[in-house]
């Protein structure tokens, strides 16, 4: 297809990049370290991280995981929240020439018997709170190594023992477990194994482009998730892709090395994990916020210094507009308020513009994609409901279910080629081969069209659609402008059986303003939907069902 899109591109953003010029993400960090080691790296609790810092810890804790034979290429899970240790384990492993295995550290013991089984996982960086979880289930895989941190283990002396403590003691936040030690299976504290891997030398490796980098897994909410494989390659050119797309909104800060990008979503996803990974090319920083669903102490984080580059899903930005004390902070240094992850509100757009000064910009990926695909403008200074222009490097086709391509305008299935997109599902040949047309594009089961400067919007997924009376509702449609009715801060729509219609429309209403009813939510519908969008039920709720990134799960408000 030709690449009509370029013709709307920013003045200075390339069309292509070029993974090539690097040997892998090790070169990509090891460079970057050197460069910048004295600059500082993340900052947590107060707490700092420089990127000599970095260096020195991840080298030693990969020197470790070397020491204890774990073949090249081996898998190594990660199951941390936004602390200091998930920067070091992630490096510590690309380092050693092994395969990282992000996990959800909410998982239940089902699920993460599943992604460590399916991964072939042989050792693990765990955070305390959560071992009692892998207990459960460690004899049933093939993981060996068990390395256990503390919240505290890298905040710091004195201070990091009192919040280990305070963890441990006073919110009881750590669960009782006993990982079971047969089978030749070991556990080793953090610290421990930083101080023996720090008397060892880390053997250089330097993987090629093609090599696996990481096995991410999707979001699993229709079933079983699945691993994808992102090789070095595919992650260099998100980072790239990345880099160019959002320089123009960033050129203000002068030197890229001064940003300050806030790390509140967790750090297992490909969007902040990709975001990570871009802010440590550029040597800047990051400020990790452990727990975002605190809303009023990530409204005080966000108060201590000056932030450039917030990414966030929608619920994350509406959460923080209904901090008070949100709106008194300073925006005049935040460049790029970047929405991904799922479909952005107008209503929340509107009302983030008209708090912050500065636009929500939407952009669209996947696990499979490096998080990478479409973007917005980010100089844009009005939503624009579309998910914007492919990226450099990246070709978007809208395709039928034989995968021909269809004429601009026309609705179909959104697919994508690229650098940054996988190659295969882990172990899954027959749902690789679904996955992908006969020209080599990556089906992604959402539905859109693309118009005749490039942009696409999204109308739905294709397994969210309802049907009613044989006409096709697509929830993100209703989601969007039910946003809009005063006193709704989120809502949620569903089909559900109906002997009438085949299904019925229910919409689930989050509301700030306590007046608001029912009726006149359905009277809102009904002026603003034609008859077969508007909802036949409308649930108040305290909140909706969300996963751990902050998706909306309609497949459990389908089931209530």
């Amino acid at each position: 297809m030709q690449r009509i899109w370029l013709d709307s591109y920013p003045e200075g953003v390339p069309h292509d990049v070029n993974p090539a010029s690097y040997r892998s993400l090790v070169q990509l960090l090891e460079e970057s370290f050197r460069r910048n080691a004295s600059r500082p790296f993340s900052v947590c609790m107060e707490r700092w991280m420089r990127y000599d810092e970095l260096d020195t810890l991840s080298a030693a804790l990969g020197a470790w995981l070397q020491s204890r034979g774990l073949a090249p290429g081996a898998r190594v899970a990660i199951m941390l929240p936004n602390l200091p240790q998930f920067a070091v384990t992630m490096a510590a492993v690309l380092r050693a020439g092994y395969v990282c295995v992000n996990v959800n550290p909410l998982y239940t013991a089902r699920e993460l018997e599943h992604q460590l089984r399916d991964s072939g996982a042989e050792a693990i960086v765990i955070l305390e709170n959560f071992a009692h979880v892998l207990a459960e289930v460690v004899e049933h895989t093939a993981v060996r190594e068990i390395v256990v941190t503390a919240v505290g283990d890298l905040l710091g002396g004195a201070y990091g023992a009192w919040v280990t403590f305070a963890v441990r003691h006073l919110a009881r936040s750590v669960p009782a477990y006993r990982i079971p030690l047969d089978a030749g299976r070991e556990v080793t504290l953090l610290r421990q194994a930083l101080a023996q891997g720090g008397r060892l030398q880390l053997q250089p490796v330097q993987p090629d482009l093609d090599a696996t980098a990481f096995l991410q897994y999707t979001g699993g909410t229709t079933g079983l998730s699945k691993g994808a494989v992102l090789s070095h390659g595919n992650v260099v050119a998100a980072i790239l892709q990345a880099e160019a797309w959002f320089s123009p909104a960033l050129a203000r800060i002068g030197e890229s090395n001064r940003i300050n990008t806030i790390a509140a979503l967790p750090l297992y996803h490909i969007f902040a994990l990709t975001t990570c990974l871009l802010t440590v090319r550029w040597g800047a920083m990051l400020t990790l916020v452990p727990n975002p669903r605190d809303a009023a102490g990530f409204v005080e984080v966000l108060a201590k210094r000056p932030f450039h580059l917030l990414p966030a899903v929608n619920t994350l930005f509406n959460t923080l507009l209904q901090q008070p004390k949100f709106r008194t902070l300073d925006f005049s240094q935040l460049c790029l308020s970047q929405a991904g992850g799922m479909a952005a509100s107008e209503g929340t757009a509107r009302l983030w513009q008209q708090v912050t000064g500065c636009p929500m910009v939407e952009g669209w990926g996947m696990s499979e994609t490096c998080a990478v695909g479409t973007n917005n403008i980010v100089t844009q200074r009005e939503f624009s409901g579309t998910i914007g222009l492919p990226l450099p490097g990246v070709d978007l086709a809208i395709k039928d279910d034989d995968g021909r391509d269809l004429p601009l305008g026309t609705r179909g299935e959104i697919c994508i080629k690229g650098p940054n997109v996988m190659r295969s599902y882990h172990q899954q040949p027959e749902e690789t081969a679904r996955a992908f047309t006969a020209d080599g594009y990556l089906r992604t089961g959402d539905i859109g069209f693309m118009d005749g400067r490039g942009y696409t919007r999204i109308v739905d997924r294709k397994k969210d659609m309802i049907l009613v009376s044989g006409f096709n509702v697509f929830p993100n449609e209703l989601e969007n402008v039910i946003s809009l009715c005063p006193g709704v801060v989120e809502c949620a729509a569903v089909g559900v059986p109906d002997e009438k219609q085949g299904e019925a429309i229910k919409v689930f209403v989050v509301k700030n303003d306590p007046l608001l009813t029912e009726e006149a939510v359905m009277r809102y519908c009904r002026e603003n939907f034609t008859g077969y969008k508007v909802p036949k039920y409308i649930e108040f709720r305290d909140d909706l069902p969300k996963t751990n990134v902050g998706k909306i799960l309609r497949r459990e408000l389908r089931s209530t």
